[in-house]
């Protein structure tokens, strides 16, 4: 392993971020578990960063892969696609966007990359409304309208870049004010804002904030600011990256917590969609999707095995009611993690829905994040066989468990039994 380490260290990027003092080589999965390559079991709460959505080598996505390989791996969007055009039939009517065209990608990034270049050429200006704490990818025009110090290396931008407030509800200038007033005084600042800025193309928010540490504001915030956006023609961008295909439980999309005016203009996906196939997407209304006046394709966006792959977890997904398992049985681990934060003083909140938990920890006895005490129970989770992830705008101080949507109730246990165990010892 020291051997493997020392060479991803010599020839890959000092910024590529690695897990754990001592890094991990997960060889292989199944069901909910993976192994190291030492032989170390472990119960997986992270799933590649909320990627292997359904299960570890689930059964009925390797059958499709190993299908569609023997048949056709790729061609481009060059030629007409079968798969491709049935996952995105499935994904338009499950969007709730009205006359909605799908687009697909490789990834989040290059998705919000796309709704981006939608959006500007649809409204014709490059300004762009983001949330503080936000996240939206690696790439140039992605990092310039992350509001996330810690995964935004440059201030250059292609896109001018106002900040909102609301994505955080318990810090900030509002975090006293009861959930009413909190939406009403973002509300505000937001119209306070459109008052001195050219018209924006759009705001691009993710329902609950992944990087950022799973954060969210009150439900109805997004509908309060798409009543003032709609009124001035500004578009709204869902960011499904991380909320999408059920894994808020309450919800199919996270945008539905904030459904009162309708669907958003435009919405991104990816990661959950392919349970770790390489695939994400766009679905706008047709206006706006056919906007671009010039040729365009992807060579990767929608190849034949990802989409093989994308319909048959789909399927699994929503025969196997796998939003109503993340409702059920995230309500009882984020209750049974609560139980177990009332007692720990290094704790500060236990927060999100579904199979979607963030815990932030903070010194004890003060708001002041503590990303030592985050690294600590990363490690002893590690040591006591589950993994987590970690976030946070304040320094990386947030845990976030995000496991495989067929989670059981037994695993759920399992699970915070070690996570207890891990926050216990940061006392």
């Amino acid at each position: 392993m020291n051997d493997l380490f020392a060479r991803h260290r010599s020839v890959l990027p000092d910024w590529l971020a690695l897990y754990y003092e001592d890094p991990l080589e997960i060889t292989h999965g199944e069901g909910r578990y993976v192994w190291d390559a030492e032989g170390n079991k472990y119960l997986d709460f992270f799933g590649g960063i909320l990627t292997t959505m359904t299960a570890h080598a689930l059964p009925e996505v390797t059958k499709a892969v190993s299908e569609q390989a023997g048949r056709i791996i790729h061609s481009s969007t060059l030629y007409l696609n079968r798969p491709m055009v049935e996952l995105a039939e499935r994904i338009a009517q499950l969007s709730g966007i009205p006359d909605a065209r799908v687009f697909f990608t490789t990834s989040g990034t290059e998705a919000n990359d796309t709704a981006l270049l939608l959006a500007t050429t649809y409204r014709r200006s490059n300004t762009i409304l983001a949330m503080r704490n936000s996240y939206h990818g690696r790439s140039f025009s992605a990092v310039g309208i992350t509001g996330n110090r810690g995964w935004s290396p440059t201030s250059l931008s292609p896109l001018q870049t106002l900040y909102v407030h609301g994505g955080v509800r318990t810090r900030g200038p509002y975090a006293d004010l009861s959930d009413d007033d909190f939406i009403a005084a973002c509300v505000e600042d937001l119209k306070d804002l459109l008052g001195h800025t050219r018209p924006p193309a759009a705001l691009i928010a993710e329902p609950i904030q992944g990087v950022g540490g799973f954060t969210s504001p009150p439900d109805g915030l997004y509908a309060a600011f798409r009543e003032v956006l709609s009124e001035r023609g500004i578009l709204w961008i869902a960011d499904e990256v991380q909320t999408g295909w059920g894994r808020t439980g309450d919800n199919f999309w996270g945008w539905q917590a904030h459904g009162e005016h309708g669907p958003p203009d435009i919405l991104t996906f990816a990661k959950g969609i392919g349970n770790g196939m390489s695939i994400g997407g766009v679905v706008a209304r047709a206006e706006i999707m056919n906007c671009l006046d010039a040729n365009s394709i992807s060579t990767f966006g929608g190849t034949q095995i990802t989409m093989a792959a994308g319909l048959a977890n789909l399927s699994y997904l929503l025969e196997h009611d796998l939003q109503g398992n993340a409702r059920r049985v995230g309500g009882l681990l984020i209750e049974r993690l609560r139980a177990v934060a009332a007692q720990v003083p290094g704790v500060r909140e236990v927060r999100g829905r579904g199979l979607m938990l963030g815990i932030e920890l903070v010194k004890p006895g003060t708001d002041q994040a503590d990303p030592d005490a985050a690294s600590a129970v990363l490690e002893a989770c590690r040591a006591g066989g589950l993994l987590i992830g970690k976030g946070g705008g304040h320094n990386t101080s947030a845990l976030r468990v995000a496991p495989p949507l067929s989670l059981t109730v037994a695993e759920a246990e399992e699970g915070a039994a070690i996570l207890e165990n891990a926050l216990r010892g940061i006392q």
